[in-house]
């Protein structure tokens, strides 16, 4: 039997695998719900590898799971290196000070009401500029270490957060903040014991947003200058050489990054926001 042919009878015993996981018990829980996107990525990956294998194409078109796990295995330190380059100093300093500039700003135009007629505006307008037109010039601001990368991500992951955050905050209906002034709370007292909490579903999606920006804002950013490290400067590097093996290494890395962390902001919006009807299951 052939490499494809094996490829598509796995993938059909794991279609009715997944179909009978889904509409039994075990699939509607904890356990099951894993079970089934982890079936479903494992079955991508030896359709990926029986096709690439059975027409017989070029590692430099498209190299097959296999050669891209070895590579992995391979280039540890190296991928190990860009990843703290690109993950930790760039995106994940860079999301962390955004975030928290956008909670202040916010916080700002809720308590000034012309800061929204003035600063929103202006706010979507920088959001809708390209980020290729804004990265080299970060780059040629910032330098080309990691506080340029950064500088891209908080422009990237500030405004989703403040638009989300400052629909969040006029979430709360108006019984209810009567309700507060008639108990006699002032504004700070119906902003920490209303007003935010019921913010915080529109925040968290904001977050969940910024957190895919945050690595594609680093990553590009990196393609305009960096130093002999980094995601970015190696992917750039390899489809110089023609290393596509190595190329889709560093995208794997990325993509499990990114997942890792909106799975964690994923993880924390359940506990802060367990009684909204969203997180009932």
């Amino acid at each position: 039997m052939t490499w494809l042919g094996g490829a598509i009878l796995f993938w059909m015993a794991a279609w009715a695998v997944n179909s009978a996981v889904a509409r039994s018990d075990f699939g509607k829980g904890r356990a099951g719900r894993l079970f089934v996107p982890l079936l479903f990525g494992v079955t991508v990956l030896v359709l990926w590898e029986g096709v690439v294998r059975g027409f017989g194409v070029q590692p430099v078109i498209l190299p097959a799971p296999s050669l891209i796990g070895a590579k992995i295995a391979g280039s540890l330190d190296v991928l190990w290196a860009d990843f703290v380059q690109t993950v930790l100093k760039g995106a994940l300093s860079g999301f962390v000070m955004g975030v928290g500039a956008a909670f202040v700003v916010a916080i700002a135009i809720d308590r000034v009401p012309f800061l929204q007629r003035g600063l929103l505006p202006i706010g979507n307008f920088v959001a809708a500029l390209p980020i290729v037109g804004l990265a080299p010039i970060l780059v040629m601001w910032f330098g080309f270490d990691w506080q340029s990368k950064a500088a891209v991500v908080v422009v990237m992951v500030f405004f989703p957060v403040l638009v989300n955050l400052v629909a969040g905050l006029q979430a709360s209906e108006r019984m209810q903040r009567d309700l507060m002034a008639t108990w006699g709370a002032g504004y700070w007292q119906t902003l920490l014991k209303l007003r935010l909490p019921a913010a915080m579903p529109f925040f968290f999606n904001g977050l969940k947003i910024a957190s895919t920006l945050a690595l594609i804002g680093a990553i590009v950013a990196e393609f305009f200058g960096s130093p002999i490290y980094g995601m970015g400067f190696r992917i750039s590097t390899e489809v110089g050489r023609l290393g596509l093996d190595m190329v889709w290494a560093t995208i794997a890395v990325a993509a499990l990054a990114g997942s890792m962390l909106y799975g964690a902001i994923t993880v924390i919006e359940r506990w802060v926001t367990f009684w909204h009807p969203s997180q009932r299951h």
